[in-house]
């Protein structure tokens, strides 16, 4: 199973345990969870296509004290609603989990309006809440669990694409440890980047989660690596993450290349997500040559 179903398997599954738990819905999903709404009708929310009304509706019903999981597509999830994500969960200081589905192009075929490659730095606006970007099913799973205790807010951001197995852990991972620099791969991007630093003597860190940052994970890295360049990798807008690794490394000089969508054009092509990762750069040869360059 992919991420989006995995998600949909685990949230039927805990509807069935934890009667606090609501999911709240803007016809994304809907039929895969029609059989869950049947057997919960007050805890399963179809609002049809009024995705601020969606956000609005998890804001009521966390006030109210129960758990809400609003499920939809990234672009309508975080942008199109992005003013009742600051109002009624964050000025209104209760909690929900946001799922998104989509990524920043994983429909190529739909069209801008199905990309939001801006959606984790939309949500690194507003204080308080904690970001996951899985690279696996079983990592997307387990997050999801995670996240469903507490009132806290959460962003659970799920993409099609994934790497080939679950790195499960918290923080900054050592998936190798080199000398000439360090290198964060961030959720689906880990794969690729351990393909394009074959030949390197560099560090590769991994991590899912990407708020709150691992600082102290990033320090410990970079004094063992012995080099204070270090190259991001995210899949999303490039860059979102680099006052992160700035405020954690502020007092060491060092250099940072930040990778990710691209901020200087919008990229105006359907085809398939592989032709969307050659144009921004972030397919395991454009990475290689981007690395080597910042390091020689």
């Amino acid at each position: 199973m992919n991420m989006r179903e995995t998600f949909l398997d685990t949230v039927t599954e805990v509807l069935d345990t934890d009667p606090n738990v609501a999911v709240v819905l803007a016809d994304i999903s809907a039929a895969q969870l029609a059989f869950a709404a049947r057997k919960h009708p007050d805890r399963v929310l179809n609002v049809g296509i009024r995705e601020q009304l969606m956000m609005s509706t998890a804001g009521g019903l966390a006030l109210a004290g129960m758990r809400p999981i609003v499920h939809t597509f990234s672009s309508f999830l975080v942008e199109r609603a992005f003013e009742q994500v600051k109002l009624d969960l964050g000025h209104q200081n209760v909690g929900a989990v946001l799922v998104s589905s989509g990524a920043s192009y994983d429909m190529p075929t739909a069209g801008r309006t199905h990309q939001a490659p801006g959606d984790v730095a939309l949500i690194d606006t507003l204080p308080g809440w904690t970001v996951h970007v899985p690279g696996h099913p079983e990592e997307a799973r387990r997050l999801l669990l995670e996240s469903i205790p507490g009132d806290g807010r959460v962003y659970l951001r799920l993409s099609s694409q994934e790497n080939a197995k679950p790195l499960l852990g918290a923080g900054l991972r050592t998936v190798r440890e080199g000398g000439r620099g360090v290198v964060v791969a961030v959720g689906p991007m880990l794969d690729r980047v351990m393909e394009a630093t074959a030949d390197l003597d560099v560090t590769v860190l991994y991590t899912s989660t990407i708020r709150p940052f691992d600082a102290a994970g990033l320090r410990s890295a970079v004094e063992a690596a012995g080099s204070t360049d270090v190259v991001l990798v995210e899949p999303y807008l490039a860059g979102t993450s680099a006052h992160a690794v700035g405020s954690a490394l502020s007092e060491t000089p060092h250099r940072l290349l930040s990778l990710g969508v691209r901020r200087d054009a919008e990229v105006r092509i359907y085809g398939e997500m592989a032709d969307h990762d050659l144009a921004h750069g972030l397919d395991a040869g454009s990475i290689a040559l981007s690395v080597k360059e910042f390091l020689r």
